[in-house]
């Protein structure tokens, strides 16, 4: 039956049902939503139809897969926004971001491997590592010439998703289980325009497995290559808690450890630092570093950063 048939004989079944119609111009047909004929809705849908497309099915965009993300929340939580007005916080983040930046995009001192996979980490957990990815991913989706791609590899305990104020959701173990590298059906393409979220996925017992799978080393792979523009910002475990962040970190071009200034014992910031030694270029961001005047979260603590670029000696 074509196109126009269905029209008529809906047209003919919401008459019958009552529904009182507007009278349609010559040549066009009117379509209704089979919603309507169950429902008596007055709504009626209208298209043009001519010679050229009489014959082709009709095809509507699919619908839109935008995670909107609630900014005003989010700024209330202390994590950066992209319309956000200037601030301590989004002023460190600019200096932070931008020697990994050049790195990413191979304009730093020397070419660095895969210096698009930033991995953000820390020795021991409570450190402010997850707000730290979070900050820096949107921090980095304020620029002008790059994307950025957050992906809760905190498999273990993710908290990407319940920072940001969003439910559970598949993501990256559900794609290495299924042996794929194809994330497009788990990716939140948010509504802050640069930045998309790749979340942890379903708990699995073999998490560090799948993490150190031929198939995560294509998945990285594919990610890095992808896109020319886009750089990636890994959640990752602390470094002496669990093993999945030192198998991750062999992968990566860029890791961050961040320290909390306050708390965090030399010996554990060593070890950590020890565990990582494959990694071309490690840096230290340190977290909660007491300032002179507090700071608009209430608490008196900024962010000081600290590199430290090459292998550990």
């Amino acid at each position: 039956m074509s196109l126009i048939e269905q029209a008529a004989k809906r047209l003919e079944q919401l008459r019958q049902a009552g529904v009182e119609l507007p009278d349609e111009p010559a040549n066009i047909p009117v379509v209704p939503p089979a919603s309507a004929i169950n429902q008596s809705a007055p709504l009626v849908a209208t298209e043009q139809l001519n010679s050229t497309n009489a014959s082709k099915p009709t095809t509507y965009p699919p619908a839109s897969a935008q995670t909107i993300l609630n900014l005003e929340a989010i700024s209330a939580s202390g994590l950066l926004t992209p319309d956000a007005a200037r601030s301590q916080l989004a002023d460190e983040f600019r200096v932070i971001k931008r020697p990994l930046i050049a790195n990413a995009m191979k304009r730093g001192t020397a070419p660095v491997l895969n210096g698009n996979l930033i991995m953000v980490t820390s020795a021991l957990p409570g450190e402010g590592k997850s707000f730290s990815a979070i900050n820096l991913a949107i921090s980095i989706a304020m620029e002008l010439d790059n994307t950025v791609m957050l992906v809760d590899a905190d498999v273990a305990r993710p908290s990407v998703l319940n920072m940001l104020g969003l439910p559970p959701a598949k993501g990256l173990l559900d794609v290495l289980e299924q042996n794929s590298v194809d994330i497009s059906s788990v990716l939140l393409r948010t509504n802050i325009e640069k930045l998309s979220i790749l979340p942890s996925g379903t708990p699995h017992p073999r998490a560090t497995e799948l993490l150190a799978s031929d198939t995560m080393i294509r998945l990285l792979d594919d990610m890095a290559s992808r896109y020319s523009d886009r750089i990636i910002v890994f959640d990752s475990p602390p470094l002496l808690l669990t093993t999945e962040a030192r198998v991750l970190a062999t992968h990566m071009g860029q890791v961050i450890i961040v320290v909390n200034a306050e708390n965090t014992a030399q010996a554990a910031v060593k070890q950590a630092i020890a565990t990582i030694e494959s990694c071309p270029l490690k840096m230290m961001l340190l977290n909660q570093v007491r300032t002179s005047k507090t700071d608009g979260y209430g608490y008196g603590y900024g962010y000081g950063y600290g590199y430290g670029y090459g292998h550990e000696k």
